[in-house]
């Protein structure tokens, strides 16, 4: 497979901005040559529904505009649904430890919890922050919109907040006394 191929497989998988160096470092050739792959695949892709999008050092694939209505009516269509099991359970997850790592709301869920965030991010419930510590690691945390919905100016006015954090706490002594990993 080329290299074209080979980046828009990769950043079609992802789902977001992906460095240069990230790019070739997971397939292995250099940053130009990442590049000159990135501007054959801007010219394929004009004809098509998807566009890549270049910012600073990084790129990802999105919708062209041409496909923005049908985009639109999507989005909000999906917005009208309501929340599913898996989604309210992760959305707790979120108000009750965040800011809190995708992998530990898998841990918790014991599934892979990607495309409920994602839902939950496009709907303004949670929001994404960077990891200063990690820059390839994010924390989720709820948005004011979500605090203003649920009628709260802070988390510890979620029912049992307290009572829930120390559970928490003491579950998290317990497992470090018997020698297990915890998040």
């Amino acid at each position: 497979m080329n290299l074209d191929k080979q980046i828009e497989a990769i950043l079609f998988f992802k789902g977001e901005a992906m460095s240069y160096k990230k790019l070739a470092s997971i397939l292995n050739v250099k940053e130009d040559d990442i590049k000159t792959s990135l501007e054959e695949l801007k010219i394929k892709l004009e004809d098509r529904g998807i566009r890549l999008i270049f910012k600073d050092d990084k790129v990802m694939l999105a919708t062209g505009p041409e496909a923005h209505e049908i985009i639109e009516s999507l989005k909000k269509e999906e917005l009208s649904k309501d929340l599913g099991k898996a989604s309210l359970e992760t959305l707790s997850i979120v108000l009750y430890r965040g800011p809190v790592r995708k992998s530990e709301i898998d841990y918790i869920r014991g599934v892979n919890s990607a495309t409920i965030l994602r839902n939950l991010l496009v709907r303004g419930l949670v929001e994404r922050k960077t990891d200063e510590n990690n820059q390839r690691s994010f924390f989720y945390l709820p948005t004011f919109e979500l605090l203003s919905y649920l009628g709260i100016s802070e988390l510890k006015e979620l029912p049992e907040y307290e009572q829930t954090q120390k559970e928490i706490e003491d579950n998290q002594i317990q497992a470090q006394q018997k020698g297990f990993e915890s998040f």
